[in-house]
């Protein structure tokens, strides 16, 4: 069995973001895995299982000259198991604040993400 350190989660925590900032397709899709199910819940749509789904979401929104930037902050990793960890963090976009949890697994090409789901906070903490 892999084995995943909660520093690499961070990381691909942070290169999630990153792709999703840059609006680069081709990063965010090298972080989904390609060997598990893969679930994303993005806020107002409903559930999308399965990497096709997932990746199109994502084209769809990376593609959108109206998608705004979004940041993120105050990240909390929880080892889950030995191969996988979630990051909780806030993300900003526009003057929004949502949660989401970040869920990756250790697999032989790297950390790949296998779950995100975001939703509307109504009482988030300061981006400090």
């Amino acid at each position: 069995m892999l084995t995943l350190q909660l520093e690499q989660a961070e990381f691909a925590n942070e290169a999630f973001y990153l792709a999703f900032e840059g609006k680069d397709f081709e990063a965010m899709s090298h972080l989904w895995s390609r060997q598990r199910e893969v679930v994303c819940l993005h806020p107002g749509w409903p559930a999308l299982v399965g990497r096709e789904k997932v990746l199109e979401s994502w084209r769809s929104i990376l593609s959108n000259p109206q998608q705004g930037q979004v940041s993120f902050y105050a990240a909390t990793c929880t080892q889950l198991s030995a191969d996988s960890a979630a990051v909780v963090c806030y993300e900003q976009a526009g003057g929004s604040v949502m949660v989401a949890t970040n869920i990756f697994v250790a697999e032989e090409s790297g950390l790949k993400m296998v779950c995100h789901q975001a939703g509307y906070c109504a009482n988030p903490p300061a981006n400090t």
